[in-house]
C-alpha cells in the first residue's frame, strides 16, 4: 500500500501498555459473563469470528451488547495476552502510524460517500489499540476475541498482535490485509450510521438461533462490501493500492471464512452455526463493493443467494 502521503486520523487512542480490565460481558440487564465462559461458548463451534453475545444471549442481541465484526479463536488455539509482557508502545511505532493513516483514509472515503449519497456529514469513529483487554461501552473487550466494533460508543477496538496472528497463524500476510481488517470494522460503524445493524439485533431479538446467525452472515458480509467499496474510493481517489494488494485481502477473506476455519480446527463443516459466512462468500463480497463501488450493490439482506 502507498500510505507514505496519507494524513493520520486523529480519532485513535493508544491504550496498549496500560493494562487490562477485568469484568466480563454484559447481557441483557448488566448480568456479568467472564472471558472464560466465553471461550467455552465459542469452541462448541470452532470458528473464527462470532460475535460472541450472538451465543450467550440464547441466538438474539440487544443494542445494550451487540458487538460487530468480532475475530474470536478456537479454543484449542486459544491464548491470554498478559500487556505487562508486552514492551511498551509508542505511539509513534510503525504499526500505530500504519492504522492511524488507514482510519484517515477510511474517514475520507466515507465523509465523501456520505456527502454525495446522503447530503450529511459522516460521523467518523474512534478506533482504540489496546493490549490484553480494556473497558468498552459494549464490555471489557480482550485480546482474543480479536478486532471487535462496540455500537455503543461507535469505537473499533484492534490489539495489533491480531496481525501476528493473521499472519503466522492462518497464513493471511501483508499490509492490505490489515488494512481490510480495519475496513471491515469501520463498514459495522457505517451500518450503525445507516441504521442496518440496530433493525438486525432487533430482529434477532424475535429470532431462532439458525435465524439470527442467518441475519449475522448478511451483516457481515455487507460489511466486507463496504471494504471493498473503501477500496475502490480509496483506489480512486488516492492510488493506494499496489500489485497484490487486492490478492492480500482476498485471502484474508479466504483464511477467515467460517467453513475454512471449522475445517483447519475440527475437519468438520457446521453451515448452520456460520456467523460470518463462507470463504467463497466473503471473497464474492468484498470483491462486489471493489468492482461496483457503490453502496446499493451491497444489499445482501435482498439477495437471493450469497
Amino acid at each position: 500500500m502507498r500510505l507514505d502521503d496519507e494524513a493520520e486520523s486523529r480519532n485513535v487512542e493508544d491504550r496498549r501498555g496500560a493494562g487490562g480490565g477485568g469484568g466480563g460481558f454484559r447481557v441483557g440487564g448488566g448480568r456479568s459473563i467472564g472471558i472464560g465462559t466465553i471461550v467455552i461458548a465459542l469452541a462448541a463451534a470452532y470458528f473464527f469470528g462470532i460475535d460472541p453475545m450472538l451465543i450467550l444471549s440464547g441466538g438474539s442481541t440487544g443494542q445494550s451488547g451487540s458487538q460487530g465484526g468480532s475475530y474470536s479463536q478456537p479454543q484449542t488455539q486459544q491464548r491470554q495476552m498478559d500487556p505487562r509482557a508486552q514492551p511498551p508502545a509508542s505511539a509513534n511505532d510503525q504499526d500505530a502510524v500504519f492504522v492511524r493513516r488507514v482510519l484517515g483514509n477510511t474517514e475520507r472515503t466515507w465523509q465523501q460517500i456520505f456527502r454525495t449519497r446522503y447530503s450529511q456529514d459522516y460521523p467518523v469513529p474512534k478506533l482504540v489499540l489496546f493490549s490484553g483487554g480494556t473497558a468498552t461501552a459494549c464490555g471489557t473487550g480482550q485480546s482474543a476475541m480479536g478486532p471487535f466494533y462496540c455500537p455503543n460508543d461507535r469505537s473499533v477496538y484492534i490489539d495489533l498482535s491480531f496481525y501476528r496472528e493473521l499472519r503466522d497463524r492462518f497464513g493471511a500476510s501483508g499490509d492490505f490485509a490489515q488494512a481490510y481488517v480495519i475496513a471491515h470494522e469501520v463498514g459495522h460503524h457505517v451500518q450503525k450510521l445507516l441504521g442496518i445493524s440496530d433493525k438486525v439485533d432487533a430482529a434477532r431479538r424475535s429470532a431462532s438461533e439458525t435465524r439470527s446467525n442467518a441475519l449475522s452472515v448478511r451483516l457481515e458480509l455487507q460489511a466486507d462490501c463496504f471494504a471493498g467499496i473503501w477500496a475502490n474510493k480509496a483506489q480512486a481517489t488516492k492510488q493506494i493500492i499496489e500489485a497484490g494488494d487486492v490478492d492480500e485481502a482476498l485471502n484474508a477473506a479466504t483464511q477467515i471464512g467460517d467453513d475454512t476455519l471449522q475445517r483447519k480446527a475440527s475437519g468438520t463443516i457446521q453451515p448452520e452455526t456460520f456467523t460470518h459466512g463462507t470463504s467463497a462468500q466473503r471473497v464474492h463480497w468484498f470483491t462486489q463493493g471493489y468492482q461496483g463501488g457503490d453502496v446499493s450493490q451491497c444489499n445482501t439482506f435482498q439477495a437471493r443467494t450469497l
